[in-house]
């Protein structure tokens, strides 16, 4: 009998560690299924999404790893593992002992170590930092007076 791993994340600015985690969850099993939040969920709980949510679907649906790609629009996930039969749930370690629950329905859950540095909130907060010193650095600086070219004469 093959294992269904089910992953999930919004994969938003998708980077390294959205691909690891994927990685991962393919390793686990013989079916592998990603949910994708949609934006009206991730803005139930955080800030929108930088990317769309039809455009961070299509990115994921470009991979090679997964099977599936579909909308993941619930942080519950007790029906969605009955219906699909997962057996293996893998999401970041930043909901560690969110889904503890599924293991109760005698499903595996991993937390995967993201770790430190890369985050789509990290980068995020980097962009702004980054894009805030370079508005104070160019705003203290005179404009330069326009020179008068000379133009035809009439």
């Amino acid at each position: 009998m093959s294992r269904i791993v089910y992953v999930s994340g919004t994969f938003d600015l998708f980077h390294s560690n959205h691909l690891k985690m994927i990685e991962y969850g393919r390793g686990l099993g013989e079916t592998l299924i990603i949910g994708v939040s949609t934006d009206e969920l991730v803005c139930s709980y955080k800030k929108p999404p930088a990317i769309p949510f039809e455009e961070r679907i299509q990115i994921v649906r470009a991979l090679k790893h997964p099977d599936v790609v579909i909308p993941q629009h619930s942080l519950e996930h007790t029906q969605k593992t009955q219906d699909l039969n997962i057996d293996v749930f893998v999401v970041g370690d930043d909901w560690r002992g969110k889904y503890d629950y599924l293991k109760e329905l005698g499903v595996k859950v991993f937390y995967f170590p993201y770790g430190r540095g890369v985050s789509s909130s990290n980068l995020k907060k980097k962009i702004h930092k980054d894009y805030q010193q370079i508005v104070s650095h160019s705003d203290k600086h005179d404009n330069p007076t326009p020179k008068k070219v000379p133009g035809p004469s009439v």
